[in-house]
Protein backbone atom coordinates (compact mmCIF):
# COMPACT_ATOMS: atom_id res chain seq x y z
CA UNK A 1 0.00 0.00 0.00
CA UNK A 2 1.36 3.71 -1.60
CA UNK A 3 1.99 6.37 1.19
CA UNK A 4 -1.56 7.98 -0.68
CA UNK A 5 -3.44 5.09 0.31
CA UNK A 6 -2.49 4.77 3.58
CA UNK A 7 -3.31 8.06 4.79
CA UNK A 8 -7.09 8.03 3.18
CA UNK A 9 -7.29 4.68 4.89
CA UNK A 10 -6.73 6.14 8.02
CA UNK A 11 -9.07 9.27 7.30
CA UNK A 12 -11.62 6.84 6.71
CA UNK A 13 -13.92 6.21 9.57
CA UNK A 14 -14.79 2.31 10.92
CA UNK A 15 -18.38 2.41 9.19
CA UNK A 16 -16.67 3.89 5.80
CA UNK A 17 -14.34 1.25 5.68
CA UNK A 18 -16.42 -1.49 6.19
CA UNK A 19 -19.20 0.31 4.05
CA UNK A 20 -16.67 -0.20 1.04
CA UNK A 21 -15.68 -3.46 1.84
CA UNK A 22 -19.76 -4.36 1.49
CA UNK A 23 -20.36 -2.74 -1.86
CA UNK A 24 -20.50 -5.45 -4.54
CA UNK A 25 -19.16 -4.88 -7.72
CA UNK A 26 -21.68 -4.17 -10.73
CA UNK A 27 -20.97 -7.07 -13.39
CA UNK A 28 -21.86 -6.84 -16.68
CA UNK A 29 -21.63 -8.78 -19.84
CA UNK A 30 -22.04 -12.61 -18.79
CA UNK A 31 -19.50 -11.54 -15.82
CA UNK A 32 -16.59 -10.41 -18.36
CA UNK A 33 -16.69 -6.89 -16.69
CA UNK A 34 -17.11 -5.85 -13.13
CA UNK A 35 -16.53 -2.04 -11.60
CA UNK A 36 -15.99 -1.66 -8.19
CA UNK A 37 -16.54 1.52 -6.18
CA UNK A 38 -13.70 2.35 -3.87
CA UNK A 39 -15.37 5.24 -3.04
CA UNK A 40 -18.17 7.27 -0.70
CA UNK A 41 -22.09 6.17 -1.07
CA UNK A 42 -22.45 9.37 -3.08
CA UNK A 43 -19.59 8.93 -5.64
CA UNK A 44 -20.65 5.17 -5.79
CA UNK A 45 -24.41 5.90 -6.65
CA UNK A 46 -22.97 8.56 -9.64
CA UNK A 47 -20.56 6.81 -11.37
CA UNK A 48 -20.80 3.09 -10.44
CA UNK A 49 -23.38 1.93 -12.94
CA UNK A 50 -23.15 4.34 -15.66
CA UNK A 51 -19.38 3.33 -15.90
CA UNK A 52 -20.71 -0.36 -15.51
CA UNK A 53 -22.37 0.24 -18.93
CA UNK A 54 -20.56 2.15 -21.04
CA UNK A 55 -17.84 -0.75 -20.87
CA UNK A 56 -20.78 -3.12 -21.26
CA UNK A 57 -21.66 -1.50 -24.22
CA UNK A 58 -18.60 -1.36 -25.47
CA UNK A 59 -17.70 -4.72 -25.35
CA UNK A 60 -21.03 -5.60 -26.88
CA UNK A 61 -20.38 -4.05 -29.70
CA UNK A 62 -16.67 -5.66 -30.04
CA UNK A 63 -18.77 -9.10 -29.65
CA UNK A 64 -21.24 -8.18 -32.37
CA UNK A 65 -18.19 -6.62 -34.80
CA UNK A 66 -16.44 -10.05 -34.48
CA UNK A 67 -20.14 -11.81 -35.06
CA UNK A 68 -18.69 -13.83 -31.81
CA UNK A 69 -21.02 -15.53 -29.49
CA UNK A 70 -21.04 -14.07 -25.88
CA UNK A 71 -19.19 -15.88 -23.17
CA UNK A 72 -19.60 -16.32 -19.56
CA UNK A 73 -17.07 -15.59 -17.33
CA UNK A 74 -16.38 -17.08 -14.02
CA UNK A 75 -13.85 -14.27 -13.54
CA UNK A 76 -13.67 -11.05 -14.98
CA UNK A 77 -11.59 -10.37 -17.81
CA UNK A 78 -12.14 -6.42 -17.29
CA UNK A 79 -12.04 -5.05 -13.55
CA UNK A 80 -12.35 -1.29 -13.14
CA UNK A 81 -11.77 0.85 -10.14
CA UNK A 82 -13.80 3.75 -9.08
CA UNK A 83 -11.70 6.11 -6.70
CA UNK A 84 -13.07 8.99 -4.42
CA UNK A 85 -10.35 11.80 -5.75
CA UNK A 86 -12.59 14.85 -6.80
CA UNK A 87 -10.23 16.82 -8.23
CA UNK A 88 -9.33 17.55 -11.60
CA UNK A 89 -7.27 13.91 -12.27
CA UNK A 90 -7.75 12.70 -15.67
CA UNK A 91 -5.59 9.58 -15.11
CA UNK A 92 -6.66 6.35 -16.19
CA UNK A 93 -3.94 4.15 -14.99
CA UNK A 94 -4.00 0.56 -16.59
CA UNK A 95 -2.26 -2.76 -16.27
CA UNK A 96 -2.49 -6.26 -17.10
CA UNK A 97 -2.67 -8.85 -14.34
CA UNK A 98 -2.45 -12.97 -14.30
CA UNK A 99 -4.26 -15.22 -11.70
CA UNK A 100 -2.85 -18.37 -10.76
CA UNK A 101 -4.50 -20.47 -13.50
CA UNK A 102 -2.77 -18.15 -16.20
CA UNK A 103 -5.47 -16.07 -17.42
CA UNK A 104 -4.49 -12.53 -18.01
CA UNK A 105 -7.49 -9.71 -16.94
CA UNK A 106 -7.05 -6.39 -17.52
CA UNK A 107 -7.34 -3.90 -14.59
CA UNK A 108 -8.36 -0.25 -14.87
CA UNK A 109 -7.93 2.66 -12.06
CA UNK A 110 -10.64 5.56 -12.32
CA UNK A 111 -8.56 7.77 -9.35
CA UNK A 112 -10.89 10.58 -10.24
CA UNK A 113 -14.17 9.06 -12.02
CA UNK A 114 -15.40 12.96 -12.90
CA UNK A 115 -12.34 13.98 -14.39
CA UNK A 116 -11.32 10.56 -16.56
CA UNK A 117 -9.89 10.64 -20.34
CA UNK A 118 -12.76 9.09 -21.46
CA UNK A 119 -10.73 8.32 -25.06
CA UNK A 120 -8.00 6.30 -22.23
CA UNK A 121 -10.89 4.55 -20.97
CA UNK A 122 -12.37 3.59 -23.97
CA UNK A 123 -8.60 2.40 -25.23
CA UNK A 124 -8.37 -0.11 -22.06
CA UNK A 125 -11.84 -1.25 -22.44
CA UNK A 126 -10.61 -2.56 -26.10
CA UNK A 127 -7.24 -3.56 -25.05
CA UNK A 128 -9.33 -5.68 -21.86
CA UNK A 129 -11.56 -7.44 -24.24
CA UNK A 130 -8.97 -8.63 -26.76
CA UNK A 131 -6.76 -10.00 -23.62
CA UNK A 132 -9.66 -11.83 -22.41
CA UNK A 133 -11.31 -13.01 -25.33
CA UNK A 134 -8.57 -13.72 -27.74
CA UNK A 135 -5.05 -13.48 -25.34
CA UNK A 136 -4.16 -10.76 -27.75
CA UNK A 137 -2.36 -7.67 -25.70
CA UNK A 138 -3.29 -4.73 -28.33
CA UNK A 139 -1.29 -1.27 -27.85
CA UNK A 140 -3.53 2.15 -28.64
CA UNK A 141 -3.11 2.03 -31.91
CA UNK A 142 -4.71 -1.33 -32.74
CA UNK A 143 -7.01 -0.84 -29.77
CA UNK A 144 -7.91 2.48 -31.77
CA UNK A 145 -8.21 0.35 -35.13
CA UNK A 146 -10.25 -2.33 -33.32
CA UNK A 147 -12.90 0.45 -32.34
CA UNK A 148 -13.41 1.63 -35.82
CA UNK A 149 -14.32 -1.08 -37.00
CA UNK A 150 -17.10 -2.25 -34.51
CA UNK A 151 -18.67 0.98 -34.97
CA UNK A 152 -20.98 1.05 -38.40
CA UNK A 153 -20.33 4.63 -38.83
CA UNK A 154 -16.63 4.94 -38.55
CA UNK A 155 -16.18 1.40 -40.87
CA UNK A 156 -17.98 2.87 -43.35
CA UNK A 157 -16.21 5.88 -43.01
CA UNK A 158 -13.08 3.80 -43.37
CA UNK A 159 -14.14 1.78 -46.47
CA UNK A 160 -15.10 5.22 -48.26
CA UNK A 161 -11.49 6.08 -48.00
CA UNK A 162 -10.14 3.38 -48.78
CA UNK A 163 -12.18 2.51 -52.13
CA UNK A 164 -11.63 6.37 -53.11
CA UNK A 165 -7.44 5.88 -52.29
CA UNK A 166 -8.13 3.29 -54.61
CA UNK A 167 -10.28 4.81 -57.44
CA UNK A 168 -8.29 8.16 -57.08
CA UNK A 169 -5.04 7.09 -56.99
CA UNK A 170 -4.76 3.48 -57.73
CA UNK A 171 -3.55 2.66 -54.28
CA UNK A 172 -4.61 -0.92 -53.04
CA UNK A 173 -4.08 -1.54 -49.04
CA UNK A 174 -2.29 -5.07 -48.69
CA UNK A 175 -4.26 -8.24 -49.49
CA UNK A 176 -6.51 -6.15 -51.87
CA UNK A 177 -6.88 -6.57 -55.22
CA UNK A 178 -8.81 -4.70 -58.15
CA UNK A 179 -11.14 -7.32 -58.16
CA UNK A 180 -12.50 -6.77 -54.82
CA UNK A 181 -12.54 -3.04 -55.43
CA UNK A 182 -14.51 -3.19 -58.18
CA UNK A 183 -16.97 -5.64 -55.75
CA UNK A 184 -17.21 -2.79 -53.62
CA UNK A 185 -18.03 0.05 -56.14
CA UNK A 186 -21.29 -2.17 -56.55
CA UNK A 187 -21.34 -2.80 -52.49
CA UNK A 188 -24.44 -0.92 -50.71
CA UNK A 189 -22.49 0.16 -47.39
CA UNK A 190 -25.69 2.20 -46.01
CA UNK A 191 -28.89 0.79 -47.77
CA UNK A 192 -31.24 4.03 -48.18
CA UNK A 193 -28.67 6.64 -48.49
CA UNK A 194 -26.65 7.86 -51.18
CA UNK A 195 -22.74 9.42 -49.59
CA UNK A 196 -20.71 11.88 -51.66
CA UNK A 197 -18.66 9.06 -52.44
CA UNK A 198 -21.74 7.14 -53.61
CA UNK A 199 -22.77 9.84 -56.56
CA UNK A 200 -18.74 10.31 -57.35
CA UNK A 201 -18.68 6.59 -58.62
CA UNK A 202 -22.24 6.67 -60.26
CA UNK A 203 -20.76 9.69 -61.81
CA UNK A 204 -17.63 8.07 -62.97
CA UNK A 205 -19.40 5.61 -64.34
CA UNK A 206 -21.28 7.73 -67.03
CA UNK A 207 -19.52 7.31 -70.14
CA UNK A 208 -19.61 4.17 -72.70
CA UNK A 209 -16.85 2.32 -74.22
CA UNK A 210 -16.74 -0.14 -76.95
CA UNK A 211 -16.87 -3.52 -76.05
CA UNK A 212 -13.28 -4.53 -77.70
CA UNK A 213 -10.32 -1.90 -77.80
CA UNK A 214 -9.84 -3.04 -80.82
CA UNK A 215 -13.40 -2.04 -81.52
CA UNK A 216 -13.70 2.08 -81.43
CA UNK A 217 -16.54 4.19 -81.91
CA UNK A 218 -16.70 4.89 -85.68
CA UNK A 219 -13.49 3.80 -86.11
CA UNK A 220 -11.26 6.12 -83.46
CA UNK A 221 -13.04 6.76 -80.05
CA UNK A 222 -12.02 4.72 -77.13
CA UNK A 223 -15.23 6.00 -75.23
CA UNK A 224 -17.53 8.75 -74.94
CA UNK A 225 -19.73 11.33 -73.25
CA UNK A 226 -23.83 10.25 -72.91
CA UNK A 227 -24.24 13.86 -74.76
CA UNK A 228 -21.33 12.90 -77.32
CA UNK A 229 -23.02 9.08 -77.87
CA UNK A 230 -26.15 11.29 -79.36
CA UNK A 231 -24.68 11.83 -82.30
CA UNK A 232 -22.50 9.04 -82.85
CA UNK A 233 -25.22 6.51 -82.33
CA UNK A 234 -26.36 7.48 -85.65
CA UNK A 235 -23.62 5.99 -87.70
CA UNK A 236 -22.69 3.42 -85.18
CA UNK A 237 -24.50 0.53 -83.94
CA UNK A 238 -21.74 -0.57 -81.49
CA UNK A 239 -22.39 3.10 -79.57
CA UNK A 240 -26.33 1.64 -79.36
CA UNK A 241 -25.27 -1.60 -77.86
CA UNK A 242 -22.70 -0.47 -75.71
CA UNK A 243 -25.60 2.12 -74.54
CA UNK A 244 -28.53 -0.66 -73.61
CA UNK A 245 -25.53 -2.73 -71.69
CA UNK A 246 -24.52 0.29 -69.53
CA UNK A 247 -28.01 0.99 -68.70
CA UNK A 248 -28.92 -2.07 -67.02
CA UNK A 249 -25.09 -1.28 -64.96
CA UNK A 250 -26.72 1.82 -64.11
CA UNK A 251 -29.66 0.44 -62.29
CA UNK A 252 -27.60 -1.39 -60.12
CA UNK A 253 -24.86 1.18 -59.59
CA UNK A 254 -27.48 3.62 -58.18
CA UNK A 255 -30.36 0.68 -56.73
CA UNK A 256 -30.44 0.69 -53.00
CA UNK A 257 -29.27 4.13 -52.22
CA UNK A 258 -32.17 6.27 -51.42
CA UNK A 259 -35.59 7.48 -53.73
CA UNK A 260 -33.59 10.45 -55.44
CA UNK A 261 -29.92 8.12 -56.11
CA UNK A 262 -33.19 5.45 -57.77
CA UNK A 263 -34.38 8.11 -59.74
CA UNK A 264 -31.25 9.44 -61.13
CA UNK A 265 -30.41 6.06 -62.14
CA UNK A 266 -33.87 5.03 -63.63
CA UNK A 267 -33.60 7.99 -65.84
CA UNK A 268 -30.22 7.50 -66.89
CA UNK A 269 -31.18 3.94 -67.78
CA UNK A 270 -33.84 5.38 -69.85
CA UNK A 271 -31.96 8.07 -71.98
CA UNK A 272 -29.69 4.89 -72.68
CA UNK A 273 -33.00 3.22 -73.73
CA UNK A 274 -34.14 5.12 -76.07
CA UNK A 275 -30.94 6.26 -76.95
CA UNK A 276 -30.18 2.50 -78.50
CA UNK A 277 -33.66 1.93 -79.42
CA UNK A 278 -32.77 5.16 -81.80
CA UNK A 279 -36.37 6.18 -82.19
CA UNK A 280 -36.74 9.24 -80.80
CA UNK A 281 -35.19 12.99 -82.19
CA UNK A 282 -31.54 13.97 -80.63
CA UNK A 283 -33.15 16.71 -79.39
CA UNK A 284 -35.38 14.77 -77.58
CA UNK A 285 -32.62 12.50 -76.52
CA UNK A 286 -30.71 16.13 -75.02
CA UNK A 287 -34.05 16.81 -73.18
CA UNK A 288 -33.96 13.12 -71.57
CA UNK A 289 -30.16 13.41 -70.64
CA UNK A 290 -30.46 17.02 -69.25
CA UNK A 291 -33.71 15.81 -67.07
CA UNK A 292 -31.27 13.19 -65.68
CA UNK A 293 -28.18 15.52 -64.73
CA UNK A 294 -30.42 17.30 -62.50
CA UNK A 295 -31.87 14.46 -61.18
CA UNK A 296 -28.31 13.02 -60.15
CA UNK A 297 -27.92 17.03 -58.62
CA UNK A 298 -30.57 16.97 -56.37
CA UNK A 299 -29.27 13.43 -54.60
CA UNK A 300 -27.01 15.66 -52.31
CA UNK A 301 -29.22 18.21 -51.96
Amino acid sequence: MNVFAAILVLALTRAELIERFRTPPVTQVEGLVQVYADCPADMRREYQIPVARYAADICRRLYQAKAAPHRRFDDPGIIVHIGSVRTNIADVVVSTDTRANGDRFMRIKLPAPGYSDMDALRLAIVRGFYLALRGEELDDAGAALALRSADPALRLEDERAELKRWRERGVAAEGRDDEYYLKQLRKVSNPGHASREDVAVFASRLMLYPPYYSLPFCGRFTGCTFRDAIELSKTDPVVRLAAVKKSRELLVFGGGRGDRMTAAAQAYSDFLVELARGKISAEELGTMLHEADDKLKEVLQ
